[in-house]
């Protein structure tokens, strides 16, 4: 007999392996062995390509002009989604002072989602004259982006007395019972200060189970950050696909020209990029990786 402790630890075969222990017939167990295998084998899969990303965008540098950018960013991602039929919703908000974003976190489900957006973690700078410049100067700002895939299964353990959670009322529109309960849950990593907030579900509870999906989506994606760049020995001749304080990309406004650092390739027509038509520029740099 198999060894079948990698199919008990499993939720989706635990189940089976009684069904497994009472057949007498060999040929009957080697095909439910296989099946077992097989569902194994696509939840490996469905790890390594995960359907569902959040997408955390952030203001970076350049004052107002820098929030007006993160805004812009969130709002291309959102319309590159519906342009692919994927769900999308806000986790959470945080809007600046004199309009744009500080920080946005939104939710990303789609076949495909995290294949095609794995390669835009990283720094995106914009240039262009903003509309409170008198003279005509052309300033330079950026915004962070980071892709955070959901796996269902996770390669590091959270000691649960590590966590710390704080509840709010959820920001949102109006309505008599808007505002009046504590639904919006955040939720602290002690040892590393990592935090994640939901606020997009109607309770308390939804909203705890989102913010440490993207807790330990951030956790694991710093993990895999810091082994890439220990081995690494090519570094800058890598497509990176985890990042943050890298340079990838600069929206040129006065040149009407989008320019991709890591592949040295660029493409015109920035207005329908911000619009969400990436996919010319999207395929060019997972092409790049694979390559």
């Amino acid at each position: 007999m198999e060894d079948i402790e990698k199919y008990k630890k499993n939720p989706k075969t635990a189940y089976m392996v009684e069904t497994l222990q009472y057949l007498q017939n060999e040929e009957d167990k080697r095909a439910l062995i296989a099946q077992m295998d097989e569902m194994l084998k696509a939840e490996e899969g469905s790890d390594e390509s995960p359907n569902e990303v959040v997408l955390e965008v952030r203001a970076g540098v350049g004052g107002e002009e820098a929030a007006l950018f993160a805004e812009e960013l969130a709002m291309m991602y959102r319309a590159y989604a519906d342009s692919k039929g994927w769900a999308h919703k806000v986790l959470s908000e945080s809007k600046a002072a004199l309009g744009g974003l500080k920080e946005g976190v939104y939710e990303i489900r789609g076949a495909e989602s995290y294949d095609l957006l794995k390669y835009e973690t990283g720094v995106h700078r914009v240039q262009r004259v903003p509309a409170t410049e008198k003279v005509g100067r052309i300033h330079t700002s950026t915004a962070s982006v980071a892709i955070l895939p959901i796996r269902t299964k996770h390669k590091i353990e959270i000691n649960p007395g590590d966590l710390e959670w704080e509840f709010s009322r959820a920001g949102g529109a109006g309505g008599q019972n808007v505002n009046k309960v504590e639904t919006a849950a955040r939720v602290i990593h002690k040892p590393t200060g990592l935090d994640a907030r939901s606020q997009a579900e109607r309770s308390q509870a939804a909203n705890r189970q989102r913010a440490l999906a993207v807790l330990m989506a951030k956790i694991e994606a710093a993990h895999e950050e810091e082994q890439a760049k220990k081995h690494a020995q090519t570094r800058k001749d890598q497509i990176g696909t985890g990042d943050r304080s890298e340079k990838i990309r600069t929206y040129n406004f006065p040149q009407d020209r989008l320019t991709d650092h890591r592949i040295k390739e660029s493409w015109s027509n920035l207005p329908k990029i911000m619009k969400g038509a990436l996919d010319p520029v999207l395929s060019a740099v997972a092409a790049a990786s694979h390559a």
